[in-house]
This record gives C-alpha cells, sequence and structure tokens, in this order.
C-alpha cells in the first residue's frame, strides 16, 4: 500500500490549491471598474438629480435598502430557498438537469440569486463551465456575505429594460419616486421584469408581462404576504407605463458633484422642500430682471448651525436658453465689490487698530497712484467706523485696509474660506476692498454662516485656524450691519420688518456685479445678480437689485430672535471718548465704558481733544503764558478732517486762529485765485476739430509745495502740488470752485459760464 501516501498527498495538495483558489477566487469588490451614475440627494434621501453612467445606463451607486415589498417578489419568483442555500440550490440543480434533459434543450437554468450576481459581475457567456465556476464563486460570495449583502448587490445590477440597471434607477425611471411606498403590484411588476427584460417589456409585450405580475401577486396572496382583497386590488391596479424623466433639482449643484465625486452616490445638506420655494423665487426674480438686461442670478443658503448649503441656486431659470444659462454662478469667482469690508471692521476690531466707532479719515486721499473715490465723489471729513462700514464709504474702508495691512488681510480672507483670493497680496493692492479680489458665492456665503455661527457660541466648531476669534469684534461687524438707515437707493420699505437681519449689498467697478449677503442667527443668505458672460448694466447695482432678492427670499425662512450679547469675560471693559470713539484720554470730557473686544488696549488714545488757551472772548488762541486766559478741552480735527466735516457737522467749533501781533496785517492771504476772478463770466472754448477740452483754472499759493484739494459745487475734483492749474469742463451756468490746502484753508470763487 505504499501508493497510498503520495496519493493522499497530492490529494491535500490538490484540496488546499482549491482551497487558496476559493478564498482568492472573488474580488474585494465584484462589480469594481462597472461606471455607475452621478447620484445626488437631499439630506433626507430625496433625488435632486442624477448624470447618467459613462457606458449609457442608468446606474445608480449601490443601494443601500433593497424595499420589503420588491425583496418579497424576487426571492419568491426567483430564488425561493435563498435563504436556506449555501449558493447553490442542489435540488435546484437536479430539477434543472431533469427539465434540461426530457426537452432536450435548456429551458431551466438553477441560477440562484447569488449565482446571478456573479454571473452579471463577470459577463461571460452562458456555458456549462462557466455555469461551473459560477457555483463555486457563488459558495465564496455566501462566505463573504451576509444575504441582505448579496440581495442589495443583485438588486443594484439587475436590468430593468432599455438602459435601466438596478432596482434604484428602475424605481425612479418608471414609478418616479425612491419606492418607500413601493405597492405590491409594483414590486411585482419590477420583480417580474428584471426577469426577461429583454422580452418582457413595458413598452411590448404588455399583455404577457400583465399576466406575469398578477400570478406573482396571486402566489403572493397564496403564501400569505398579502390578504385577499389586496391581492384583488393589486391585480386591477394599472401596469406602470414608460419611462420618466428623472429629476433635476438645482442641477448647478448637481454638475458640481459629477465634476468632484463622478459615478458616486452623494447626499447633501440640501432642504427639498425649501430648495423648491426658493428656485420658484429665483425664477420670477430672473425674469424680472431679464427685462433690465440683467440675464443671470444665483443665490445660496447656508443653514448656520449646521453649516450645511440648504438652498442651491447655481443661475436661476436654467430652462430659458441664453448664453451663461448653464455657468454655475455661485461657484464662479466674480469681483467681490464691497462685501468684504464688513470682515476689514471685524479684523481691524479684533486686532485693535480701531473701536467700533472710531474716527476714520474721509478726505482726498492718494496711494501711489491710486486715489479712492466714494460712490457719491464726496467727503465727510471724518465718520465713524460703523458708519463707514453702514454707508459703504470707499476712502475709510482704503484708509483702514492700508492701517490694518493688506498682506495680513489678504492672510485672514484665505483662512476663512475664500478659496480664490490669491495669496499675493500685492496683485491686488488697496483696491482689494473695493472689488479688486475675485470671491465666490458660495465661499463667501460659506464665510458669513461661519461668523454666524460663532457669535451664536459655537466656539469650538470653527474651523481650524480660522481667523475671526473674537465673539465682541463679530458681534459689533453684526450690530453694524443691522442697521436699515443707510443713504442708499435701497427702497426702505422693504427692511422694516426685517431688522433681525445683518446684511451687507455691494457693486463691482463697471456695474458688472450685484451683490448681497444677509445674516441671522439660523441662516446665511448670498445672492449675485448680472451677466455670466461679464458685460455691465447701468441698473445694476447691490441695493436696487441684489437687495430685494435677498429680502424676498428671507421671507421664506423662519427667524426669531438675536445673537446673544457678549459677556463680560470675552472681552474687555475700556472708557472711550463719546465723539472720537477712541479710547479716552485725560482731555476728553464727555466718554462712555463699553465692552470691547480684547486687544481693544491696542488702540489709540484719542488724539483729537486737547487743552487750549482761549482768549476771554474765545475768538483767538493765547500762547503767552502772561496773557489772561482761559483753559478749556477742545475736539480738534486735522485741517484737512476738519473742513469737510464741518460741512456736515455745522456745530463743530474749529480750532480758533492765534491772536494777531500788532504789526501783523490779519488780511495777509494764504490763497488766491488768478483765473477766474470773482464773479467773472468763463467761456469754454472749442477747438478746431469741435472738441470742448474745458478752462484752465490758476491758484497761487504762497506755499507752493502744499497739496491742494479742488471742488466743484462740492463735488471733489482732484489735487495739485507745485503748479497749482486745474483744467475744468463745466456745464453753462453759475458755478462755485473751492479749494482746500493740507492746513484745512480755503478759498472759494463764484463763476458764470456761457
Amino acid at each position: 500500500m505504499r501508493w497510498r501516501k503520495p496519493v493522499f498527498q497530492a490529494a491535500g495538495a490538490l484540496a488546499a490549491a482549491v482551497a487558496l483558489l476559493w478564498l482568492d477566487a472573488l474580488p474585494d469588490d465584484p462589480f469594481g471598474g462597472v461606471p455607475c451614475s452621478t447620484v445626488v440627494t437631499d439630506r433626507h434621501g430625496e433625488l435632486l438629480g442624477a448624470r447618467i453612467a459613462d457606458d449609457g445606463q442608468w446606474r445608480f451607486p449601490l443601494c443601500d435598502s433593497v424595499p420589503r415589498k420588491f425583496a418579497v417578489a424576487l426571492i419568491e419568483f426567483e430564488d425561493r430557498t435563498f435563504y436556506h442555500h449555501p449558493g447553490v440550490s442542489l435540488r435546484a440543480v437536479c430539477r434543472a438537469s431533469w427539465q434540461n434533459l426530457r426537452a432536450g434543450r435548456i429551458v431551466s437554468g438553477a441560477s440562484t440569486l447569488t449565482m446571478q450576481v456573479i454571473r452579471m459581475s463577470r459577463r461571460k457567456p452562458r456555458t456549462l463551465w462557466q455555469k461551473g465556476v459560477e457555483m463555486f464563486l457563488a459558495t465564496r460570495l455566501e462566505a463573504r456575505c451576509s444575504k441582505e449583502e448579496i440581495l442589495r448587490l443583485y438588486a443594484s445590477h439587475a436590468p430593468f429594460g432599455g438602459n435601466v440597471v438596478g432596482i434604484d434607477a428602475a424605481m425612479w425611471r418608471y414609478l418616479g419616486n425612491d419606492g418607500s411606498d413601493l405597492s405590491w403590484a409594483e414590486a411585482a411588476t419590477l420583480a417580474v421584469l428584471q426577469n426577461a427584460p429583454s422580452s418582457i417589456h413595458l413598452a411590448r409585450n404588455r399583455s404577457r408581462l400583465l399576466d406575469k405580475r398578477n400570478r406573482l401577486l396571486r402566489h403572493l396572496a397564496d403564501k400569505g404576504y398579502l390578504s385577499v382583497e389586496d391581492c384583488a386590488l393589486a391585480v386591477e391596479e394599472p401596469l406602470i407605463g414608460s419611462p420618466l424623466a428623472l429629476p433635476n433639482h438645482a442641477p448647478h449643484l448637481v454638475e458640481h458633484y459629477d465634476k468632484i465625486r463622478h459615478g458616486r452616490k452623494t447626499v447633501t445638506s440640501i432642504d427639498l422642500a425649501l430648495q423648491r420655494q426658493i428656485a420658484a423665487r429665483t425664477d420670477r426674480w430672473s425674469r424680472e430682471l431679464r427685462t433690465r438686461g440683467i440675464n443671470d442670478l444665483a443665490a445660496v443658503i447656508v443653514d448656520v448651525a449646521s453649516g450645511g448649503v440648504v438652498a442651491y441656486c447655481g443661475n436661476a431659470d436654467p430652462a430659458h436658453l441664453r448664453p451663461g444659462a448653464c455657468v454655475d454662478i455661485a461657484r464662479a469667482p466674480r469681483s467681490s465689490g464691497s462685501i468684504l469690508k464688513p470682515l476689514l471692521y471685524c479684523a481691524a476690531l479684533q486686532e485693535g487698530t480701531i473701536l467700533p466707532r472710531t474716527l476714520l479719515p474721509d478726505v482726498p486721499l492718494r496711494f501711489g497712484n491710486f486715489a479712492p473715490q466714494n460712490y457719491d465723489r464726496k467727503f465727510v471729513g471724518a465718520v465713524p467706523a460703523d458708519q463707514a462700514l453702514v454707508r459703504s464709504l470707499n476712502v475709510p474702508n482704503v484708509w483702514l485696509l492700508k492701517e490694518h495691512g493688506l498682506s495680513r488681510f489678504v492672510g485672514q480672507l484665505r483662512k476663512a474660506g475664500f478659496t480664490t483670493v490669491d495669496s499675493r497680496a500685492e496683485r491686488y493692492g488697496l483696491t482689494l476692498i473695493l472689488g479688486g479680489a475675485e470671491v465666490t458665492l458660495a465661499d463667501a456665503t460659506g464665510v458669513y454662516a461661519a461668523l454666524a455661527a460663532f457669535c451664536n457660541g459655537s466656539h469650538n466648531e470653527l474651523p481650524a485656524g480660522f481667523p475671526f476669534f473674537d465673539r465682541v469684534a463679530v458681534y459689533e461687524m453684526f450690530e453694524a450691519m443691522k442697521c436699515v438707515d443707510r443713504p442708499d437707493e435701497l427702497d426702505m420699505r422693504m427692511v422694516t420688518s426685517v431688522t433681525d437681519i445683518a446684511w451687507k449689498t455691494g457693486t463691482s467697478y463697471g456695474s458688472r456685479d450685484a451683490w448681497a449677503v444677509g445674516v441671522t442667527p439660523q441662516y446665511a443668505v448670498g445672492v449675485w445678480a448680472g451677466n455670466a458672460e461679464g458685460q455691465g448694466s447701468p441698473d445694476l447695482t447691490g441695493t436696487r437689485v441684489a437687495g430685494p432678492v435677498l429680502f424676498d427670499l428671507f421671507d421664506l425662512l423662519p427667524r426669531g430672535g438675536w445673537f446673544p450679547a457678549p459677556t463680560a469675560g470675552e472681552g474687555v471693559s475700556a472708557s472711550v471718548c463719546r465723539q472720537s470713539g477712541m479710547l479716552a484720554g485725560p482731555d476728553c470730557t464727555d466718554t462712555l465704558r463699553l465692552l470691547l473686544p480684547s486687544n481693544a488696549m491696542r488702540s489709540r488714545v484719542c488724539p483729537y481733544h486737547r487743552q487750549v488757551r482761549l482768549s476771554a472772548d474765545g475768538r483767538y488762541r493765547v500762547e503767552d503764558p502772561g496773557e489772561p486766559a482761559r483753559t478749556v478741552s477742545m475736539f480738534i480735527l486735522p485741517p484737512a478732517m476738519a473742513w469737510y466735516y464741518k460741512q456736515q457737522h455745522p456745530e463743530y467749533a474749529p480750532l480758533p486762529p492765534l491772536r494777531p501781533a500788532a504789526d501783523v496785517d490779519e488780511r495777509f492771504e494764504i490763497m488766491r485765485f488768478i483765473y477766474p476772478s470773482q464773479g467773472s463770466v468763463v467761456s469754454i472754448p472749442r477747438h478746431l476739430d469741435g472738441e470742448v477740452r474745458g478752462a484752465t483754472f490758476t491758484l497761487a499759493h504762497v506755499a507752493p509745495s502744499k497739496t491742494v484739494f479742488w471742488h466743484l459745487d462740492g463735488e471733489y475734483l482732484g489735487t495739485t502740488c507745485d503748479l497749482h492749474k486745474f483744467r475744468i469742463v463745466p456745464p453753462p451756468g453759475i458755478h462755485r470752485l473751492t479749494v482746500v490746502d493740507e492746513d484745512g484753508n480755503t478759498l472759494s470763487v463764484e463763476f458764470r459760464v456761457v
């Protein structure tokens, strides 16, 4: 019997080889490499939209679960011993073999659901050898997966006719829903349909399909899955019809996920009910704005508590065919206009650069070749920082950016979440705060939502490195943004009922982008309007276009309450000068105590109050210590600031002049107009080519190196230095030309243009 040992060894080796082959025969994902559709749902699993798989099939990713009724109908129709066999049913094999021998051809395949999963994953010709391989691999799949997992694999990859693959795609294509309320008749139809989708189709052989469905329903009734009465009703239920179009909510968002999560399922934070409402509102606004030459509109709504986007309109009314309709404006970088000004205000408060009502200069300024202008081309001399934000004044905000630091602010914007802001600050210069940077609506809304969450007290939920970390500063920013008394063109009737919203509008250079962002403790809303192709419109401003849309969208959202006020432990208490808004100095007479950001003590002490010795009648300053005088504390602004400030504040008392010496002529002139003279008539010359180039006005100054600011009828024109000549093209009529030098000396002349 010496032959037994080598035989046993060979048998053992063969068994080991088979075992190893069995263990390693099945890949981790049997359907790996099979392309799937991109599927995007709302937070409740409702389908927002889908994009077809790369092979042209509607094949959704692996389903999370199989509807119970469909699972029952499928198992009873396909594999009644599914829960009892190890992947191969010997009874079915014997029965199929006998039937095939009797018929002389293959009439039964004996394939279990598990074997069919293997066959669908391998896509090999149907031969006896392949049948054996399927049996072998089916046992391995049963050892690896639970019955529920195998059922999910089968339901996800079974063909349902045409280019529909998988139960999820079938339910949406044939039923128009996710199958959560699947009827027995629908479940039976789908179970029968997947068995032979090429021969039984919804568009042909419907009588055969109906007959097979009803037989299955009666079998299910016999097995006790539904009552006789329910079976009778199910049999009478009409057969499902032709394939339906898939939902197409938030199409730009679906396209976004098709790019970044192609062929996968994404559950978003969108609330479909709200999404439908927002889409209806934005579509209506879009149709109205198109009559004004404004073709595109986008809106994003973020839930503050979760930070998730609950409504997303990448471009309203996409069904209206137009250039740019497919552009996802909500993620397209656009000039920011003024919507970054609140963040600069917050950053400057946080760093101690300013306090909430610190006076900022609003006078003609020049930074190299850049001379910022306010929207109305006027100046107010000095303005509290919060009012500079509320009124969106350009000059004070440019000055503040320079004081705070351009590079520092750019870094803060990037850390906050503005992904399109370039780290190279020099690329923007100080124009950054006026729209020099390009940002996206999605980023902007997300950043303001994060700030709102922080202001609500969600300190631990901020992203790592988030640059705004002083709650007093953030609260003061929202308090300023909540102000509705704004001298702009927004119809104030629209905002009388929204005093619990912090909001900011913005318009880019050339009227190409209109912005509005708004925040409550519950939601952040962002709106953009304009033309995707970039052309401007004279009617396109944030206040007139984006603002009304913003408040209309807020009307759809629940609101209540305001952000909790900061507590003493979140800031520092300090005495502040009421007039300058700065830390109170020893000469400040009117002060108040405020809770300020933690770094407030870095801020400047009020430099504008000082002790001044005046003559008894108050007309002159007295410097001679031996001369009788009274000492008073006066609020004195620098000359240029004082000249503009007094025009807005008649109560402002400028610093009195020094008492003139006896031998000094009080009529000494600092400036004089060479041309024109008082009351003169000016004729504007027209050149031979017909062009009107204006008249050159000339001024003499005792100190020519002084900078002189020129104004016509109260509107700022520009500056001169050294050679004080200015070319002006005034229209016919009476005008007043005013000049102010850097020391605050003023001179005016009136003339008439004919």
